[in-house]
């Protein structure tokens, strides 16, 4: 419980906190406040109570038919101070979903957290992050103002309600038990609070299994919706391999997997509703019974019977908190546990632990990119070739060269700074960094952003963009510029990616480009003139290709060969 509730408060202030949280704290300070004036309103509705009953014992038709004025002017009080309510905590709802949200956004994308999380280059991988941004967030805020705001209206309404019933039940509960006679003053207020005791327990017993299954469930929802977007992304190529029965095999085990973790989560419902239900639909009526010998007794009238009856299941029905908020309570718990720890693990993602990490980093003095004594490591501890020793200056063009699985991708991970595995030192210069991989990702923005990644289109002059396109053999495609979303990247070849990456690159002028087989798909005439263009248009530029045959059209000045085995080859040439 202490670390629920830590988690709790630690998120609470993300979503809370902030530039003009005075809005949010101005918003839940109203709801706050309409909680107090529901309470006087229903106070009324107690008094009213017995006022009409009174009259109905009396057979006073004329004091019956004014309550039943007063009765509609308590009801239209009561459904606008609750419809203000809803409205006031939903636009409270959704302002600090947008603060949780944003701080979540800034913990995964800062440090490159996404990066460095993922299956296999961390022990703390983080499993459907997408699923924690954009539906941890909204639920954890959702559950919190619901179940916050009730237990403060609850524990405002029983301090309330307590004292109504201590003030009614002002007569003593007679009765013999084995041959001792007892006596209990004001037995009403005491029952109440034994009633919902035994039942708390009774409901955290059949019910303290929910937390644990919500987790799974919430994960297990997020591997199927994820393993549909893998197919949505991949759709031409399943298409193209007939891999249907494949994907649907691998749906089909994803979804079993929902299936019988949510008969688990039905049955564990079903066991904590066998009492909460029964519990639910008697709490209003057990009052009533309750009272009864207070009525025979002659002690209340009727209408202080109904009067006392209703203030009994006021007060049980406040202390009944925790049993019908059990299964809420259940997810928020689980909700929390997942968001605190994408938190957790973002601040300073672990190392694998069985992985060296010992690469020094340090900003280089003289403007070119120094690589000393550097020897490659994988996550799982496995040492690579060492890397020979290189200087790279402002201009160089340095054809990597090396067998496939050499480690040169890892190479330009560890030059870009993500790769922290191995040992040696690595001198960056000051400049813009572009990597190209072989296959570019496209974002569903449409072409024109896709184009202009990382910035903004709207900072991209049309003219420009044209050009470039145009310069790049992508002039067919200029007319699906204007159109937004993914149609206008339909039916794009591997190629035609690979020239629209090149395209960010003549339009954001780094100074050091990376071309992993980023050329890998154009056939050598068009691979030639590309590159030329990237020699002619950026001369300044140091320029780093990853590529299985020579790019000559880069006039490399340098050869960087990757492997042993490149390494021997050098040596018997």
């Amino acid at each position: 419980m202490p670390n629920i509730l830590k988690r709790i408060w630690r998120l609470t202030w993300l979503a809370a906190s902030g530039p003009q949280a005075w809005i949010g704290l101005v918003l839940f300070g109203t709801v706050f406040a309409l909680i107090f004036v529901e309470l006087w309103v229903d106070v009324q509705m107690i008094a009213w109570t017995g006022r009409f009953y009174d009259a109905v014992e009396q057979m006073d038709v004329t004091g019956a038919v004014h309550e039943l004025g007063v009765f509609a002017v308590i009801v239209g009080a009561l459904a606008g101070i609750n419809l203000t309510q809803s409205y006031l905590r939903d636009w409270l709802r959704f302002r600090w979903r947008a603060r949780l949200t944003h701080k979540t956004l800034d913990a995964w994308l800062g440090g490159q957290a996404y990066w460095h999380l993922r299956p296999g280059l961390s022990p703390d991988a983080i499993d459907n992050p997408d699923q924690r941004v954009a539906e941890d967030c909204n639920r954890y805020v959702e559950l919190l103002l619901q179940e916050t705001l009730d237990l403060i209206g609850r524990i405002v309404g029983l301090v309330t309600y307590i004292a109504i019933l201590w003030s009614l039940s002002d007569f003593v509960l007679r009765f013999s038990l084995l041959g001792v006679d007892v006596a209990v003053p004001r037995y009403m207020v005491w029952l109440a609070f034994v009633y919902v005791l035994v039942a708390s327990f009774i409901t955290h017993g059949l019910g303290y299994p929910l937390k644990s299954i919500f987790f799974r469930q919430e994960r297990r929802e997020a591997d199927f919706r994820h393993a549909l977007v893998q197919l949505r992304d991949n759709a031409t190529e399943v298409a193209q391999s007939g891999g249907e029965e494949a994907e649907r095999r691998r749906l089909s085990q994803r979804f079993e997997a929902i299936r019988q973790n949510w008969f688990r989560l039905i049955g564990r419902e079903f066991i904590l509703g066998i009492f909460t239900r029964p519990y639910w639909q008697t709490i209003l009526r057990v009052p009533l019974f309750f009272a009864l010998p207070a009525y025979f007794a002659g002690s209340v009238t009727f209408g202080g019977l109904m009067q006392l009856s209703s203030t009994f299941s006021r007060v049980t029905t406040s202390l009944s908190w925790f049993i019908f908020s059990y299964r809420d309570l259940a997810e928020f718990a689980a909700v929390a546990h997942r968001l605190d720890d994408l938190f957790r693990m973002t601040d300073g993602p672990e190392p694998m632990p069985a992985a060296p990490c010992a690469i020094q980093r340090a900003p280089s003095g003289d403007g070119a990119l120094h690589v000393r004594g550097l020897r490659l490591a994988t996550p799982d501890g496995r040492w690579l070739d060492a890397v020979p020793d290189r200087t790279v200056r402002r201009g160089d063009r340095v054809w990597l060269a090396g067998d496939s699985g050499q480690g040169k991708t890892t190479l330009l991970a560890a030059v870009s700074g993500l790769w922290r595995y191995g040992e040696g030192r690595i001198e960056t210069p000051k400049g813009r960094m572009m990597v190209l991989p072989q296959r570019p990702h496209l974002f569903s923005d449409g072409l024109r952003a896709a184009a202009c990644y990382p910035a903004d289109p709207d900072s991209i002059a049309d003219d420009r963009l044209r050009d470039v396109l145009d310069r790049l053999g992508l002039s067919h495609r200029l007319g699906a510029l204007d159109a937004d979303g993914e149609a206008s990247l339909e039916g794009l070849s591997l190629g035609e990616r690979q020239r629209l990456a090149l395209a960010r690159v003549l339009l954001h002028r780094p100074d050091w480009v990376v071309l992993d087989e980023a050329t890998s798909s154009l056939d050598a005439a068009s691979e030639a003139h590309l590159l030329a263009i990237l020699r002619r248009d950026l001369p300044d530029a140091a320029i780093l290709c990853v590529a299985h045959r020579e790019p000559t059209a880069l006039e490399p000045t340098h050869i960087w060969r990757i492997g042993a085995a490149s390494l021997e080859q050098r040596k018997s040439a």
